[in-house]
């Protein structure tokens, strides 16, 4: 159950600080968006990408120094290159389905364009989740082999597995 469960906590532990970045990110998407639809008369995607942006640049930050700080950064230009890339993958799949509701269906009120703007954020925070943490920000390789137990304390360095202690 070692091994397992502590891939387990680690996982639980990734997901949470994501979803803090994110969800800070989306009230920074959410507050942009309505104070550029509202203090210009830009239309309703314009608006949303422009708040997309804004709402890119925070997460990056919030995901490299606060939910990955851990992860590989020897590599910087490709790491912001692919975060870059499937940004804007997202940024396309958020306002497409903000653009579809508007345009498509006609669904214009605020209160509209506010549900699907934040749908469309829902459905492209899966695609981010997936892409940043398999391409994006990606896990240093562990000097630890599949037999050992457990996750290394955080102040010793890492080195050769421990034996394991038989139980009687």
């Amino acid at each position: 159950m070692g091994d397992g469960a502590s891939r387990l906590r680690r996982t639980v532990r990734e997901v949470a600080k994501f979803g803090a970045v994110g969800g800070a990110g989306v009230l920074v998407n959410l507050v942009v968006f309505n104070l550029v639809r509202h203090t210009t008369d830009l239309q309703v995607v314009r608006a949303s990408v422009i708040a997309t942006v804004v709402a890119i640049v925070f997460n990056y930050v919030g995901f490299r120094y606060f939910t990955y700080r851990d992860r590989d950064k020897s590599r910087r230009t490709r790491e912001m290159s692919l975060f870059l890339l499937f940004s804007a993958v997202g940024l396309v799949i958020e306002n497409g389905v903000l653009y579809t509701a508007t345009y498509g269906f006609g669904w214009d009120t605020p209160l509209q364009n506010n549900v699907f703007k934040f749908l469309g954020i829902g459905i492209a925070t899966l695609f981010r989740f997936w892409s940043y943490r398999s391409w994006v920000f990606r896990a240093l390789p562990t000097h630890r082999t599949q037999a050992s137990e457990g996750p290394l304390p955080h102040d010793e360095p890492p080195g050769p597995p421990k034996p394991k202690q038989q139980v009687p």
